[in-house]
């Protein structure tokens, strides 16, 4: 029996040796994305049916809109060809945010920018262009929390706990991923004095989903704020004007009007995974989702009022932590997917901070009904009269958000100065 338990113990021993090695995460995490991409292609097509539970709000939940795609085939990796198919209307013209019921469900609502970058996938078959999507979706990831100042060991812990949102993101070939990972990077690449690479990580988050733009609070933090400034908008111009290359200018100047009246059209929308959703399910406040936001905007500047705090690196990466959590529970489309901005956010926060046993059960409170809220490991019964209709995934979330707004408050200029101090636990 002694001998039996030893084994066990050296080959647990052994399992978290790998498990803890950079290049076995990758593997992992590259894995994922390649099993989702072909799972998802596996499945085929299916025909269109008309929600069960349609937005209110939304924009699609108009039965005008919603009969153009009856009994059209529809895919179970619809988002990555709403990407593909931009490219191809960049290049013949076509209005970028228009339905397209032959190709793909919804509408795009990213920039004419991101259309062309998607070229590269856009011409491959779909299988090897959505492999690699994915691909990239989890490797950003990846290597933005490499730039992390923490240890080895703690990148990698904080990898194994976003895994799972990293999974769902994956399998609704969403482009979260990759905003969590620019979001992230460009962090890391301020913290290691590279504003050039900082601006364009930004900028280019910006030009996927606006609320990347957040991100620019980050350079109040840092030194050489003129060359910050001046970087970003060069970044926005040359970005911004990247498409020139297979569009003309007139044509481009027209993709920007209809993608602000898209966005203007769309910010009436559903509350979704979001402060306002709860507030919505729990306590029947249908309106003020503007009001909410604002209250939201007001108490993530708030702690940007201690300037004496700029120079402390723990403060900066609770700050990053509270920005990664803001952008998904106040946005009004947030769904089960964009949590991997969210929980990449709480992960920071727990292992930035000094662990206590209040800290570690708040981690298993977003782990149990944020990450693990979606799966099987939920009855179906509980999951439809419960977690769906009470926007439950969104809960834990808030409450770690008020806990860093309140570690930010409280944390003294003394405290946790340098990364070998503090970070490095």
């Amino acid at each position: 029996m002694f001998y039996i338990f030893v084994g066990v113990k050296n080959t647990w021993l052994k399992i978290r040796e790998l498990a803890l090695q950079p290049h076995i995460v990758m593997m992992v995490y590259v894995i994922a994305a390649i099993f989702a991409a072909v799972q998802l292609y596996s499945l085929g097509s299916h025909e269109f049916t008309f929600p069960k539970d349609p937005y209110p709000d939304d924009i699609m939940n108009h039965v005008e809109k919603m009969n153009q795609f009856y009994g059209k085939q529809l895919t179970e990796y619809n988002n990555y060809l709403i990407f593909k198919y931009s490219f191809y209307h960049l290049l013949d013209g076509s209005n970028l945010y228009g339905l397209y019921p032959d190709r793909h469900w919804d509408y795009y609502k990213y920039s004419p920018t991101f259309a062309l970058l998607m070229g590269p996938m856009a011409v491959l078959p779909n299988i090897i262009g959505l492999c690699i999507w994915n691909i990239l979706n989890a490797l950003v990831v990846f290597l933005a929390i490499r730039m992390l100042p923490f240890t080895t060991k703690v990148q990698c812990l904080l990898l194994w706990f976003i895994s799972f949102e990293m999974l769902t993101c994956l399998q609704n070939t969403q482009s979260n991923g990759l905003m969590c990972g620019l979001m992230i990077a460009a962090y890391g690449s301020m913290h290691n004095g590279k504003a050039i690479w900082a601006t364009l990580w930004l900028v280019l988050a910006t030009y996927i989903k606006v609320y990347g733009a957040i991100g620019f609070c980050l350079f109040l933090f840092y030194p050489g704020k003129l060359k910050f400034i001046g970087w970003a908008i060069l970044w926005t111009i040359v970005l911004g004007a990247l498409p020139l290359i297979v569009t003309p200018f007139h044509t481009l100047i027209w993709q920007y009007h209809n993608w602000a009246d898209l966005m203007i059209a769309d910010a009436t929308a559903a509350v979704g995974l979001s402060v306002a959703g709860v507030l919505s399910t729990w306590f029947g406040i249908m309106n003020g989702k503007a009001e909410v936001t604002v209250v939201g905007l007001v108490l993530f500047l708030v702690p940007l009022a201690r300037v004496n705090m700029y120079k402390n690196e723990l403060w900066r990466l609770l700050v990053v932590a509270s920005m990664l959590i803001w952008v998904i529970i106040f946005n009004h489309k947030a769904e089960s997917s964009t949590y991997i901005i969210a929980v990449a956010g709480v992960a920071i926060w727990y292992f930035a901070m000094p662990k206590t046993n209040w800290r570690t059960g708040l981690l298993f409170f977003v782990f149990l009904f944020t990450c693990l809220s979606t799966t099987d490991i939920f009855p179906p019964y509980v999951k439809e009269h419960l977690i769906y209709p009470y926007k439950i995934k969104t809960f834990p979330c808030i409450v770690v958000w008020c806990m860093v707004f309140i570690d930010l408050m409280r944390l003294k200029a003394g405290e946790g100065k340098t990364s070998k101090e503090i970070l490095m636990n």
